[in-house]
């Protein structure tokens, strides 16, 4: 099968300077890609380049065939959507009006919904098993149910693609795990293909069919979890000692043996 999503020797970094070179990456529609690796290695920087938050250094990214950096800006939005670790305040605004922004690409000047957008922010808000906070303020929601209505926002522009930066940053274990579930649910029924990153190792493996190492200004390896786990790839990337992952995730490694 074609790779819906594709990075052809892609580098990224900041004002000019690369900090990672010749990215490589092909993803199937319907499939979870994850970039794990140490603070500052560069995973942010990677997931806002390929979302045209920063300038690319140089190589290509293509969603579909179509080269990223040519795509106009309503068409993009139409084939991704995005949710970083950046808190949204919006003011006055109801779980279900901040939903309904996930619409925007596909509405008239006015921004009117139609009674299908109005269907589309009942479905995504189902989604997420949200429903019940429709009408309620969203600065009065926990960090949990804010990351579950900016998942359903994301979800309601039906995007093709959709890119993570750590979604479950600020949440407890109960929130990572529905949240996760939420995208693999998204990526069996709706086809779409979803690349985050995350810094929990354990629930990366669990979550993806792709692993991404991202460390010392470079991808260190990429591959299944297996193919990860069992070329230690998870070891050399955070400098931990031989044996050391073995011993504290056993229950992890037994998946792969």
């Amino acid at each position: 099968m074609e790779a819906y999503f594709k990075t052809e020797g892609l580098s990224v970094g900041y004002n000019g300077r690369t900090l990672i070179d010749d990215i490589n990456i092909a993803l199937e529609e319907g499939k979870i890609l994850t970039l794990i690796g140490p603070n500052g290695a560069g995973k942010s920087t990677i997931l806002k380049t390929v979302t045209k938050q920063l300038e690319k250094i140089g190589g290509s990214v293509y969603i579909g065939g179509c080269e990223l950096y040519s795509m106009q800006p309503k068409m993009l939005a139409q084939n991704m959507a995005v949710v970083l670790t950046e808190r949204i305040r919006p003011e006055l605004m109801t779980c279900a009006e901040v939903v309904a922004m996930g619409r925007y690409p596909y509405t008239n000047m006015f921004g009117k919904l139609t009674r299908e957008d109005e269907k589309a922010v009942n479905d995504a808000l189902a989604m997420v098993h949200a429903l019940e906070l429709a009408g309620q303020d969203f600065m009065t929601l926990s960090d949990g149910q804010r990351q579950r209505i900016m998942l359903a926002r994301a979800i309601c522009q039906e995007p093709k693609i959709l890119v993570l930066d750590e979604p479950t940053a600020y949440l407890d274990i109960r929130y990572k795990v529905e949240l996760l579930e939420i995208l693999q649910e998204l990526a069996r029924t709706k086809k779409a293909t979803i690349v985050m990153s995350l810094h929990e190792i354990d629930l990366a493996l669990k979550a993806s069919d792709f692993i991404i190492c991202v460390g010392d200004s470079k991808i260190t390896a990429f591959g299944t979890p297996e193919d990860v786990v069992k070329e230690m790839s998870i070891e050399k990337l955070y400098g931990m000692e031989t044996g050391s992952f073995r011993k504290w995730f056993p229950h992890l490694l037994s998946d792969y043996e």
